[in-house]
């Protein structure tokens, strides 16, 4: 799975029609599914029923890229202009990591106009937002819209999401998936993760080869680890997670640490 960001070209701005709001603004609240005929509940069936329509699976509710989708729709708003990044504003996926979200890929349709429904037409005719709401590997979405005066400034901010995961089950992932190409897991995982906190070197009885990797997917083991097991030297393995620090610049990482006997 890919770990990058994408950024696409801002959407034109939708001409007014005869719709008309208040002066105010006003952000919706993004802290739950949204209900009803909210704008984001508009969009967000909208978007899923063009996903349904070609068998793509239909977007998962993330209330913490909701939670960044609405406030840079209020900077927007208050900005009265559309932008992925104002001045002294974190780029996109520092946004989403601030507000709690956990990803490996990110990406954001913006737009502005008077109505939801002429909103998402724009976004599917435009080919660069519209690979973002059809795209198989993005399965999450948060969405915000803050009305202006007679304008709606709508944030799609969606995301391959990563699940929060113990370190038990970190390693629980990986054993099974050593299971499955016939490797015994030994009872050795305090050494293995012991061992992944250390840039080199292992701790414990001393392993025939010690293995680190980082990843944003558990679901696979890296082609070389695959092509060391294939080789048929190695009967057992321990394996041990660790903090991978964080996130690498927003990104959601896992550190692990094989060891093979």
């Amino acid at each position: 799975m890919r770990t990058t960001l994408r950024l696409f070209t801002l959407l034109t701005a939708l001409l007014l029609g005869a719709m008309l709001f208040t002066p105010a603004l006003h952000a919706t609240a993004a802290s739950s599914r949204p209900q009803g005929n909210s704008p984001e509940s508009i969009l967000l069936n909208a978007a899923n029923r063009d996903r349904a329509a070609i068998g793509l699976p239909l977007f998962q509710w993330d209330a913490n890229l909701a939670a960044a989708a609405r406030l840079h729709a209020q900077r927007m708003a208050q900005q009265s202009t559309l932008s992925h990044q104002f001045p002294g504003e974190p780029p996109l996926q520092e946004r989403a990591m601030q507000a709690g979200a956990r990803f490996s890929l990110i990406a954001e349709n913006v737009a502005e106009g008077p109505s939801p429904q002429g909103l998402h037409v724009q976004w599917m005719n435009s080919p660069p937002h519209r690979a973002n709401l059809l795209d198989r590997e993005l399965n999450s979405i948060g969405i915000a819209v803050v009305q202006s005066g007679n304008l709606l400034f709508a944030v799609q901010d969606f995301s391959a999401g990563v699940p929060q995961l113990s370190i038990e089950q970190q390693e629980s992932q990986i054993d099974s998936q050593l299971l499955a190409r016939g490797m015994r897991v030994v009872d050795a995982a305090l050494d293995a993760r012991k061992t992944c906190e250390m840039g080199r070197g292992f701790a414990g009885q001393q392993p025939f080869a010690v293995l680190r990797y980082e990843t944003s997917s558990l679901s696979s083991l890296p082609e070389d680890i695959e092509r060391k097991l294939r080789t048929g030297k190695y009967h057992a393995a321990a394996v041990g997670a660790c903090e991978a620090g964080g996130s690498a610049g927003g990104f959601t990482r896992f550190r692990i640490a094989i060891l093979l006997y």
